[in-house]
């Protein structure tokens, strides 16, 4: 039986998701990879809540450079909005795509806005 990219993608989350929850104090920090922006959200399992959310399809982020550019942007902007709900510490969830590339870079900005994982 062939995986698509998508099913094995969502398959590796379903694994990951089974060890990781995210709490008011240290929560989830969740991310989507669309073929054009990244997504990214702070998430409190416990509840069931987003705390924080930011994305590369908003205005605040510049869209000049490339997707990788865009994506560190996007980290720096959701450790922003983390540092003003007073989160500091959070699990970092790759959503099943590898860490690199556009992945890396949202966790490399999100490191340089002050978030600590």
């Amino acid at each position: 039986m062939k995986f698509s990219k998508t099913k094995r993608r969502k398959k590796i989350h379903g694994r990951v998701r089974q060890r990781i929850k995210g709490t008011a104090q240290r929560p989830r920090l969740n991310i989507f990879r669309s073929n054009k922006y990244i997504y990214g959200q702070l998430i409190d399992d416990v509840q069931g809540v987003t705390l924080a959310s930011a994305s590369s399809l908003e205005a605040t982020v510049t869209q000049d450079g490339n997707k990788v550019n865009q994506a560190s942007a996007t980290g720096k902007l959701l450790a922003e909005r983390a540092k003003a709900a007073n989160i500091e510490t959070v699990i970092f969830d790759r959503g099943g795509y590898l860490y690199h590339g556009r992945v890396k870079a949202f966790a490399d900005g999100a490191r340089e806005g002050g978030l600590n994982f």
